[in-house]
This record gives C-alpha cells, sequence and structure tokens, in this order.
C-alpha cells in the first residue's frame, strides 16, 4: 500500500526524489505568500484597531472583549471546520471561503461608524480564519513530511509576519499621508484581493495536496493520543496570561504615549521579531525536538511588564518579546501538533488544539482587559502568572513523551 501511495505521489511530483522536495518545498512558499498578503491585510488592521475603538468610544474592557471574542471565534470554531476537512477532503472549497471573508470585512471597517460594527467586522474576519486555518495546516503538515516540520510552519509564519509587518507599515504611509483610518482600510482591501489571486493559483498548481504525504492518511476514526491533550492544556495556559496587541495600542491611545503612527511601527517591529524567530526556532525544532520551547515562554511571558509602562524603549522591549514569543507560538507549537497526529486526523487535531487554545485566549482577554481599567500592575502580574503555569505541564509532556520512547523530532 505505501508502494503505491509513493507511485502516488510521485505521479504528481517527478519520479526524481529531488523533484519531490522541491515540489513541497514550492507549495510551501506559495501558501507562505498566501498568508502574507493576507496578514497585511489584517494585521494591518489589527494594528490600529485598539486605537480606533477608542476614538469610538470604546473602554479598555470593550476592547479586550472584541479582540478576546474575535480571537475565541478565530480558534474556537476550527473543531467543526477541521472535522469538516478531514470527512470531506474540501481543501481548496473551506479555503476559499475563508479567505473571502477577509476581502469582505477589512474594507468594511472604513464604513463602521461605531465600536459595535466594528466589533462585529473583526469577528466576521476572524470567522474567515477559523474555516480556513485547520485546512491550510493540514496542508502545510503533509508538505513538511518531505522537508521537516518544524522548517515548513517556520517558513509559512516568517512570511505570514512579514505581511504582518507590511500592513502596519501600510497603514504609517496613509496617516503621514494625511489620511484617516476610513482611508487605510479601504487600501488594506487591495492585500486581501491579491490573496484570492495568488490562492487561485495554487489550487491549480496544486488539486491534491495531501498526496504530497510519504505514508497513506490514517482512518479518520483513529483517536487522538493523550499526550496531544496533555499538550493543548499547556498551551492553553499560555494563551489566557498572553494579552493581545490591541489592548497595548489601547493602553498607548488612553496615556497619550506617541502619535498614530506609534502603534503601527510598534505592531511592525514584532511581526519582524516573529518573523525572525519563527525561522530560527522552526530550524532547531527539526534538530532538538520540542524542548526548544522552554527557551521561549519563560523569558516571553515577562513581555507585560515592559509593554505597559510610559516608556517607549521599554514598550519596544516589551514588544521584540511578545514577537518573539508569537513567533514560537505559530511555528513550533503548530509544528509539534502535527507530530502528535495522525495524518488521517491532522485538520480535525488542528482544530481541537485551537478550540482549546482560543477558548483559554478569550477567557484570558476578557479578565486581563477587566483588570486594567482596575489595576494595571495586578493586570500584569495575572498575565505573567497564567503564562508560567504552562512551563510545569509542558515538562510534565516532555516526560511523558520520553516514557512513550518516541521520537517527535521530524528528519
Amino acid at each position: 500500500m505505501v508502494r503505491k501511495w509513493m507511485g502516488k505521489v510521485r505521479a504528481n511530483a517527478g519520479s526524481n526524489p529531488a523533484d519531490t522536495l522541491k515540489y513541497a518545498t514550492y507549495f510551501i512558499l506559495l501558501l507562505g505568500a498566501i498568508s502574507l498578503f493576507a496578514d497585511m491585510s489584517y494585521e494591518g488592521a489589527k494594528s490600529i484597531s485598539g486605537n480606533y475603538l477608542e476614538t469610538l468610544g470604546a473602554t479598555a474592557a470593550i476592547v479586550s472583549l472584541i479582540s478576546g471574542f474575535g480571537e475565541f471565534i478565530g480558534y474556537a470554531s476550527r473543531v467543526v471546520f477541521g472535522r469538516i476537512t478531514d470527512r470531506t477532503g474540501k481543501y481548496w472549497t473551506i479555503i476559499i471561503i475563508g479567505y473571502s471573508m477577509n476581502l469582505v470585512a477589512i474594507p468594511l471597517l472604513a464604513f463602521a461608524g461605531d465600536w459595535f460594527s466594528v466589533g462585529l467586522l473583526i469577528v466576521m474576519e476572524r470567522m474567515g480564519k477559523a474555516i480556513r486555518a485547520p485546512a491550510r495546516d493540514a496542508m502545510i503538515s503533509h508538505a513538511a513530511s518531505k522537508t521537516g516540520r518544524g522548517w515548513a510552519f517556520g517558513v509559512q509564519e516568517a512570511l505570514s509576519s512579514v505581511g504582518a509587518m507590511l500592513g502596519p507599515v501600510m497603514i504609517i504611509l496613509v496617516f503621514l499621508c494625511g489620511g484617516s483610518y476610513s482611508t487605510a482600510f479601504l487600501i488594506l482591501g487591495v492585500p486581501a484581493i491579491v490573496t484570492l489571486i495568488i490562492l487561485y493559483f495554487t489550487y491549480k498548481k496544486y488539486p491534491a495536496p495531501q498526496e504530497m504525504e510519504y505514508r497513506p492518511p490514517d482512518s479518520v476514526k483513529e483517536k487522538l493520543p493523550k499526550r496531544f491533550w496533555l499538550y493543548a492544556i499547556a498551551a492553553a495556559f499560555l494563551a489566557a496570561g498572553y494579552i493581545d496587541f490591541p489592548l497595548v495600542s489601547y493602553h498607548l491611545e488612553v496615556n497619550g504615549i506617541g502619535d498614530d503612527s506609534l502603534a503601527p511601527l510598534l505592531y511592525a517591529m514584532a511581526m519582524g521579531m516573529d518573523a525572525i524567530s519563527a525561522m530560527v526556532l522552526g530550524k532547531y525544532f527539526d534538530r532538538m525536538g520540542p524542548k526548544v520551547l522552554l527557551a521561549v515562554i519563560i523569558p516571553t511571558a515577562f513581555f507585560p511588564v515592559f509593554a505597559f509602562t510610559d516608556s517607549i524603549m521599554l514598550i519596544s522591549i516589551g514588544m521584540i518579546l511578545f514577537g518573539l514569543g508569537m513567533g514560537a507560538q505559530e511555528s513550533v507549537m503548530r509544528a509539534l501538533v502535527a507530530d502528535l497526529a495522525p495524518a488521517g486526523r491532522r485538520a480535525s487535531a488542528y482544530g481541537y488544539y485551537n478550540t482549546v487554545f482560543g477558548s483559554f485566549w478569550f477567557v484570558g482577554s476578557v479578565t486581563l482587559g477587566f483588570m486594567y481599567d482596575i489595576s494595571i500592575p495586578l493586570m500584569i502580574a495575572v498575565s505573567v502568572g497564567l503564562q508560567l503555569v504552562c512551563v510545569p505541564l509542558f515538562l510534565l509532556f516532555l516526560k511523558n513523551n520520553k516514557d512513550q520512547g518516541r521520537g517527535l523530532k521530524v528528519v
């Protein structure tokens, strides 16, 4: 059966093993380009969403509720669409629907006249990500069986972060040219259109990406291992304490720190660090395995200590740590999910993982947002504490994995 499967793969990618690697690598780069332009649109909007909501009369609690609920929808709904993806195999149909929602939601922010309307559009965009993400991550994992999963997810996140850096830069240029928030949101519709063009090209070139997996997919009825759930719980506490950027940008606006261009500039800097760290950590993950995470999750837990001061220098340090942590979450932590899940349940595994992650993120975001209005030092202490809870859980996961006698490193 495996020989038959490999013959099928080579029929799609060429008979030379080097061609097979090239075929998979090109696919990963194309998916990265799609994420780059999509993130130019979404992350550009996200970099000013806190400021924009504050100008429309939103409080810190409302900003955190909107951003937290948006992330919750964006993560929690993935369990449904992950299962749908595995059962139907309609990767491309599901992904195209998800990215199309991004094209619609972001430009419409230009016409939103109150914070409630802005909140609905933010949630709509996050729902689009919930629809597309499990299928996209599953496709990356299939191609990554040839390239190394740390490298594949690292490259995808690095290109995504480049887009997340360029989006805020576009916003800065709009402000420097005298443009308004509405103008900025309309311009962000351009990279959303480019996203769909590249997406269609990739679909035509790679109609069946699951065939790049070296081995046949397992049954969709195969259970996820206990180690997967332990890992998901550890990641959940990290998510609960990880303050999202809109609250940082709100902090800048309400305290009069810098001008309108400071928030997108800081976010661009954080995304630059995200891109670099994703590539580096992804490569080390392929060599060292999941223990590389320990070198990141402890120092990055302290980013709120710097980010919620009145010093631009200290806030910048906080944003560097914030970007480092995001790089780990979006590269190594996603790659590890693929190693823990059977190939036939890959999309479902990402759905479950992100549902747990997003649920804790939502509860944490709302709680920390309310705490900001009460006591910033208390909010910082709770944020750091929640993130550090994941350390002993992750150590238990590593011990459990060692006891199982099964390595997670892709070679």
